[in-house]
């Protein structure tokens, strides 16, 4: 097998989207509505009956102030989006040239000088900007800086004059109060603005018209009263712990003046704001003292030295504030969510809580969006392994590495696809663009791979994904190089993404290691490790979280002291177990398994009966042995049978978790020592949904039992030279499939199955592996599919080569499994016939690690599979085997994959092959004159030349 890697992709400025620019220009009133629309399928497998369903497709309306815009019908709600808004700047002549990213520094500086201007006007007044809120403050009630506005309002309120100051100085990204200077420098140089010499105010010169300053009053006059809003204050020092503060907000009060004064500055003008905290769609910001530094100047940055010649002490940056925003923040802070909205002539606000505080911070930890995702703080980890969609609870791994970048300021992880044909040395990498990358490549660059599964060109492919996190500059920061192959582009993403989650999570674990063992423990995970870049990226979160100075939780083991406390109790894989309740049910969890529990954590100090509730859920459901939960949890759990509950504690986990979970119950916990205290786990296994059979296979089988019954199928087809073959209870066609990626003496395959559903994926699988352009070198010159059931004689079928009925006859009733091994050698005769089923001997051993080895444990192992109607013994099958073959002139023999004959109990899987020793007379007399044709025919495929 050999590959090819894909192009490299090459760091380049994106051009704005159709939706970006429509919302460059018209924000928050821009409104996407989207128009769901059924669509029949048309058949897209030749040869295929099964009339097939329908599909959704998307329409999008986009509204703007007085013009609505349509789209056409697109397969995803983004690209109808796309086109909607492509449709809107076409026809209102908006052209990208308007956009930041094709300005130049000159050309940004003259425009925001005209924006700046623009914001005081008579007209502007009028408008639903966010900024006319304050302006109806300044009318209003401000009598000593009437019709003054603050720098910080327009800094939070105007997204263009933001964006424009980046242009001017890409530092502006991070630094509010650079960007603060560039707005009063450009106000300076409009003569129709006013400036103080020391002070942030911006006003108009010439007096507003009576009608404009009416209507903004009017427009704003909203009856608050006297409102308590909650919100924070974040010391600069960090020994320092962050405390709830209340704003007293009222009609006859500017919010920033209440700010400023919890601040201790003299007025809202010297207060600075961050960009927004968290979403975008709050007003969640962080506002602190504009610093002592020395006064503004005309140049680009600025600022200047004193009159003295001498340079300014510079300010002293809040780590955890700036930290949280992305921004250098300085002094003391404060994290409010309050501030005027687009559209709303209303004061927007709400609380901000300790809680809401420890939860961004937690956000920003690789493992903490997913314990958020799921809405288990101290229950959930990051699960270790990724298998599968239907598997995976909370947000897919892909989406938290994205969200991770982001929220750290990052560029968008990249993901380069590399496609290799399984079957040859030949490689294909995907067809390029004219970017000369792989389009495929292109658009996982770009985010937009949730629909990259359905790219697949077949199932003989298999691909290799690498992912690339690179900073907000595209410096490389950490590169991963996996080897790992996968047989779906979507799985090759999210479990690349997890893997660089893991080793991410590793490193926050340890943030002061030391460069060289940074380097060696990302080699030893497939990831290269820009140790220079990723130090400086993490530089702050290192210093906040990295030291153990703050952590007063180590000076004695909790659990130590539980133990001397309670010295009857004994710990235990870090936890101490009080109880377990209720009767033993006999279900037990098993690998690979989804297992449902209800759970309520408790923190608890030694001695104190009162409990403090932090955590729970009713009903919470993860996968056994992917480290989806605490280890604790788990081992508590899988020793449960359903039903059966318990109780546990353990050692404490950091103050900032604890701070995180504790929702209404943190202001008696915030200034609580944690010494001496615990956590207190109670479980309830509510259910134990039957896993998948071949994921508790795969689990403890290599390859799985699947391919190895796959693997025994083809020697013999090769051994006696069979070139027809019949799978009886084919299903979705998951051997003959696999039977074309093996070189066999087959030239004609024949499936036949009571679901149409399953045939119908089958009949795809099978038309794309055959079809003349998908490059599978294969023997088989005809493949059929029929309806119908394999208890019923149909003669189409009869007399084949070899027979085949793996894993079918335990889904059907015990007397309807005889019934098909009178039927199938009977009548339909083939050469050979293999038959293989479930041992039920062998469930012991699969389900070993969940069931309790006790003396007291009678309890009859489970069924491997919810839907099988029985499991044989190997006695049991034995008997049935040697009864047919018998009574139909076969001789049989047994053997099985998984295990061993020799060694109790037996194979895993156990295997009958059945061969015929010669023809009956009578028997062959009946089956020429018999020839019923009760099976419906659902698809067929033969090769152009053998038609011929």
């Amino acid at each position: 097998m050999e590959s090819q890697e894909a192009p490299a992709v090459s760091a380049k400025r994106l051009e704005l989207t159709p939706k970006a620019l429509i919302h460059h220009k018209y924000g928050r009133t821009a409104c996407y509505r989207i128009e769901e629309v059924k669509q029949h399928v048309e058949n897209d497998c030749p040869g295929l009956v099964i009339p097939q369903q329908f599909r959704s497709l998307y329409r999008c309306h986009l509204d703007l102030p007085d013009l609505s815009f349509t789209s056409d019908m697109f397969p995803k709600k983004k690209d109808a989006e796309q086109a909607a808004a492509k449709i809107a700047i076409e026809k209102l002549g908006i052209h990208s040239t308007s956009a930041t990213n094709d300005l130049t520094p000159e050309g940004a500086s003259y425009e925001l000088v005209a924006r700046i201007s623009g914001l005081f006007t008579d007209e502007f007044l009028s408008s639903t900007h966010p900024l006319t809120g304050h302006f109806g403050v300044a009318f209003g009630v401000m009598r000593e800086h009437f019709g003054m506005i603050p720098i910080s309002a327009i800094t939070t309120c105007d997204v263009k004059v933001h964006n424009l100051c980046k242009v001017i100085n890409s530092k502006a990204e991070s630094d509010p109060l650079l960007v603060s200077s560039l707005i009063l420098n450009a106000a300076r140089k409009c003569s129709s603005l006013c400036t103080a010499t020391d002070e942030l105010w911006i006003w108009k010169e010439a007096p507003y018209s009576p009608e404009a300053i009416a209507s903004v009053i009017n427009h704003h006059s909203e009856s608050l009263g006297c409102v308590q809003i909650e919100a924070l204050r974040i010391p600069c020092s960090i020994e320092e712990n962050v405390e709830a503060l209340t704003l007293d907000v009222s009609n006859e009060h500017y919010y920033l003046d209440l700010i400023a004064q919890k601040l201790n500055v003299k007025d809202s003008s010297r207060v600075l704001v961050s960009r927004t905290v968290g979403k975008a769609s709050s007003e969640m910001k962080v506002y602190f003292p504009y610093p002592e530094v020395p006064h503004f100047s005309d140049s680009s940055s600025g600022l200047k030295t004193s009159s003295e010649g001498k340079v300014s002490i510079e300010p002293i940056i809040n780590q955890r504030a700036s930290y949280l925003s992305g921004q250098d923040i300085y002094g003391d802070a404060i994290l409010a969510n309050i501030g005027y909205t687009w559209k709303s002539p209303y004061l927007f606000y709400e609380d901000v809580s300790l809680c809401t505080y420890y939860r961004m911070l937690l956000a920003k930890f690789p493992d903490g969006h997913y314990k958020l995702s799921r809405e288990a703080i101290l229950a959930a980890e990051l699960p270790t392994a990724y298998t599968g969609r239907s598997n995976w609870k909370g947000l897919a791994p892909r989406d938290l590495l994205y969200a991770f970048c982001r929220l750290h300021k990052f560029s968008e992880p990249v993901f380069s696809i590399t496609r290799i044909n399984a079957d040859a040395s030949l490689s294909v990498t995907q067809r390029k663009s004219n970017s000369s990358k792989p389009t495929d490549e292109v658009d996982i660059a770009n985010g937009d791979v949730s629909d990259v599964g359905e790219k697949n060109l077949d199932n003989s492919s298999i691909f290799r994904c690498e992912v690339k996190i690179l900073s907000r500059r595209l410096e490389p920061i950490v590169e991963g190089s996996f080897t790992d192959t996968y047989r779906k582009e979507s799985d090759a993403i999210q479990c690349s993404a997890l893997k660089v989650l893991l080793w991410f999570d590793k490193y926050f674990k340890q943030l002061d290691m030391p460069v060289e063992v940074l380097s060696s423990s990302g080699h030893a995970h497939g990831i290269i490790v820009h140790a220079e870049n990723l130090s400086h990226e993490f530089a702050m979160c290192s210093s906040i979280f990295g030291s153990t100075k703050n952590d007063n939780l180590r000076e004695c083991s909790s659990l130590e002291s539980f133990c001397k406390y309670y010295p009857n109790r004994k710990e235990e894989n870090g936890m101490v177990v009080l109880n377990i309740e209720g009767p033993d049910s006999g279900v037990f969890p098993s690998p690979g398994s989804l297992i449902c529990i209800s759970y309520a954590v408790a923190l608890v100090k030694i001695g104190d009966p009162v409990k403090d509730h932090l955590e729970g859920k009713d009903e919470f459901e993860f996968e056994v042995g992917t480290d989806a939960v605490i280890h604790q949890l788990e081992a508590c759990a899988t020793q449960l049978s359903v039903n059966q509950s318990a109780h546990f504690v353990i050692d404490m986990p950091s103050r900032d978790l604890i701070l995180a979970a504790a929702g209404d119950a943190i202001k008696d916990l915030s200034k609580l020592p944690l010494y001496n205290c615990f956590l207190e786990y109670s479980v309830k296994v509510l259910r134990v949904p039957e896993p998948l059979e071949d994921r508790m296979e795969k689990a403890l089988f290599s390859p799985s039992l699947s391919k190895q019954r796959i693997e025994f199928a083809v020697q013999h087809i090769n051994e006696c030279s069979a070139a027809t073959l019949v799978d009886f209870g084919c299903g979705s066609g998951s051997l003959l499939n696999s039977l074309l990626e093996h070189t066999t003496t087959l030239e004609k395959i024949v499936g036949v199955d009571i679901s149409q559903k399953s045939l119908a994926r089958a009949a795809k699988i099978l038309h794309q592996k055959l079809s003349l352009n998908s490059g599978v070198p294969t023997s088989i010159r005809q493949a059929v599919l029929y309806d119908g059931s394999i208890t019923v004689y149909d003669s189409r079928l009869s007399g084949f080569d070899i027979g085949t009925c793996l894993e079918v006859i335990e889904h059907m009733e015990e007397d309807q499994a005889f019934l098909f091994g009178d039927v199938v050698l009977s009548s339909f005769c083939p050469r050979i016939l293999v038959v293989s089923t479930p041992n039920y001997e062998y469930n012991s051993i699969l389900q070993r690690s969940a069931v309790p080895t006790t003396e007291e444990n009678t309890a009859p192992c489970k069924f491997r599979n919810h839907d099988h109607k029985f499991e044989w013994t190997r006695e049991q099958f034995e008997c049935w085997a040697t009864d047919i073959a018998l009574r139909h002139n076969y001789s049989v023999e047994f053997s099985g994959v998984g295990g061993s004959s020799d060694v109790e109990p037996g194979f895993a899987s156990q295997i009958a092959i059945f061969r015929r020793s010669s023809f009956n007379t009578a028997e062959t007399y009946f089956k020429t004159e018999d020839s019923s044709q009760p099976y419906e025919l659902i698809w067929e495929w033969a090769d152009s030349q053998h038609l011929k």
